[in-house]
């Protein structure tokens, strides 16, 4: 503890230059550029999940060892988190941006050529860890707002981070089934070459605000996870919640290409757009957070996710066309629901600590990124075991658990 205070001690302030940088305001084109960023780089990461049925079918891998993919690239993403996050606060987040775009491309080429399981596991792990650019992307456009703009900037860059998680699932499904799914991991990387040559040409530079070293801000992550209470319930819950929303995405597209529905992957796509439509309605979560709490907007999103996923467990009471008309209510709901509760519990954890807001960002959504990984896994395993319903009913227990998690009271002091 004594070498992380002494760390402190030498910790650099925000330079007069950086201060300037932070009261000018980015302009709507810089904003978008910078929406669009976070939207290519985290979509990198559920490309696959709507194509797993045609990605095992071609390379001749069971549907148990082709659910290593999703689960190694979100895992590779909560690494990615929580060894490389932290350096936006040591150098340069301009240039962490570019490096990690040109790592990112270079991930997506190799996952496109990928013939065997192992090389496809590597590229996938790879990919997730580069794919990290969208959480320097979101300090920077913090750090570029002015205080009294900066939740509606960060508003709409995390609404563009929402709708890349979504909407990546129906062009990856549609692309694939039209051009192949290696077609798709080709066009990912030139959306993400674009994107670093808008970067390098229109987002300045940014001052670091620690001389801090590599190891005690490592070490500061888990101070941070030790002295906050409320840090440590929000990277549970919301952990919990992934761990549901993940094993649905997951295996998604193979329950739909099985009986009866027999789906292809442009179809499991499609159910992004019922996602995408959760994901727009949840920045209103910002406003109730403000007027009523996040707390209570914690409890609401995992109440609702917790419905969305209870209902899906009756959808073997229906005939096919009902069960996908279920599927895609519950889709909206159960998606509202863990973005809703993400931005609330981002409002918490922002709140706590000012000056360690890139690292108390990085541990919510390392817990996060766990569980989706978690979530991944525990899914493919479930559908092979259990069907369907095992799968919603992992989700149903997870959305719950988070729900307890919210409405635990702990003493104010050690909150």
């Amino acid at each position: 503890m004594s070498s992380i205070q002494n760390s402190h001690n030498h910790m650099t302030t925000i330079t007069p230059a950086t201060d300037t940088q932070v009261h000018q305001q980015p302009s709507p084109a810089l904003v978008f550029l910078l929406a669009c960023g976070a939207a290519l780089s985290v979509a990198s990461l559920y490309y696959s999940q709507p194509m797993l049925g045609i990605l095992a079918s071609d390379l001749g891998i069971s549907n148990v060892a082709v659910g290593y993919v999703p689960t190694l690239t979100q895992l590779g993403y909560a690494l990615g988190i929580l060894l490389l996050a932290p350096l936006g606060d040591k150098h340069d987040r301009r240039n962490i941006i570019l490096i990690k775009a040109g790592l990112l491309v270079a991930a997506l080429l190799v996952m496109a050529a990928a013939h065997s399981l192992s090389l496809l596991l590597l590229a996938s792990l790879a990919i997730g860890l580069t794919a990290t650019m969208a959480q320097d992307i979101v300090p920077a456009a913090a750090t570029l707002a002015h205080e009294s703009r900066r939740g509606k900037v960060v508003g709409t860059v995390m609404t563009g981070l929402f709708m890349g998680i979504l909407l990546s699932r129906v062009v990856s499904g549609f692309v694939a089934e039209q051009f192949g799914w290696r077609s798709m991991f080709v066009l990912a990387a030139v959306g993400v070459t674009l994107i670093a040559v808008a970067v390098w040409r229109g987002l300045p530079h940014f001052a670091p605000t620690t001389t801090m070293s590599y190891r005690a801000l490592l070490a500061s992550l888990l101070d941070l996870l030790r002295r906050h209470g409320k840090l440590r319930r929000a990277a549970l819950a919301q952990g919990l919640l992934a761990m549901g929303f993940s094993g649905f995405w997951s295996t998604l597209a193979v329950m739909l290409h099985a009986e009866p529905f027999h789906m292809g992957s442009a179809f499991a796509g499609a159910f992004g757009l019922a996602g995408a439509a959760g994901a727009l309605a949840a920045p209103l979560a910002g406003h109730l957070a403000d007027k009523h709490g996040p707390e209570l907007v914690t409890k609401v999103g995992a109440s609702i996710s917790t419905i969305s996923f209870a209902v899906m467990n009756l959808s073997p009471l229906f005939p096919p066309t009902a069960q996908l008309w279920l599927l895609g209510i519950a889709t909206v709901g159960f998606d509202l629901g863990v973005q809703s509760t993400l931005i609330a519990h981002q409002t918490i954890v922002y709140g706590i600590d000012n000056a360690a807001r890139s690292r108390l960002n990085a541990v919510l959504f390392v817990g996060m990124f766990i569980g989706m990984a978690a979530g991944a896994t525990l899914g493919s395993a479930l559908l092979a075991q259990w069907g369907w319903i095992g799968v919603t009913g992992m989700a149903t227990v997870t959305s719950l658990a988070a729900l307890a998690v919210r409405f635990w009271r702990v003493p104010a002091d050690k909150a």
